[in-house]
């Protein structure tokens, strides 16, 4: 951590900040070139629009007890997406609005309403990886770190 001892706690949060806008403009970058997000990459993309809005607010007002604020917004997207990478493993189901799921307990209106109602992108279905790794799995790992820096600014004495 000494690395990060070269950057005050504003510079860190803005750090942090930022780089969760890049995660959002890589996730933009994706569905421009033809990689439609499935409602678990939607819900990873709410808290790092948090996490920067909440940057800017501490940069701005020099509160860095604020920090703590970034890092749960970005321990939340990490969270969802370890979630979402065992959804797309199959180790656990996730949301029936964008999953597959039993349809044994469905009556026929409700399979049909269900299938009318289904979104185009599935979260259980992997759109795009590299050597097995996921765009989730990007998030997960990278949204972690970069929780541990909002706390390294949260707890900082100076």
């Amino acid at each position: 951590m000494r690395f990060l001892d070269r950057f005050s706690t504003l510079q860190l949060i803005a750090i942090a900040a930022a780089s969760s806008a890049l995660i959002l403009a890589g996730a933009f970058g994706f569905q421009a070139l033809g990689y439609a997000p499935c409602k678990l990459c939607l819900w990873q993309r709410w808290p790092h629009a948090a996490a920067i809005v909440i940057g800017g607010a501490a940069v701005a007002s020099g509160q860095k007890a604020l920090a703590w604020f970034g890092a749960i917004a970005a321990a939340t997207t990490s969270a969802l997406g370890f979630f979402h990478s065992g959804v797309e493993r199959k180790l656990w189901d996730g949301p029936s609005s964008c999953s597959g799921g039993s349809v044994a307990d469905l009556s026929v209106d409700d399979l049909l309403s269900q299938i009318n109602q289904a979104p185009l992108i599935r979260c259980d279905e992997i759109p795009w990886e590299i050597m097995g790794i996921t765009m989730a799995n990007l998030n997960a790992v990278g949204s972690l770190a970069l929780a541990v820096l909002w706390v390294v600014a949260a707890t900082r004495k100076a």
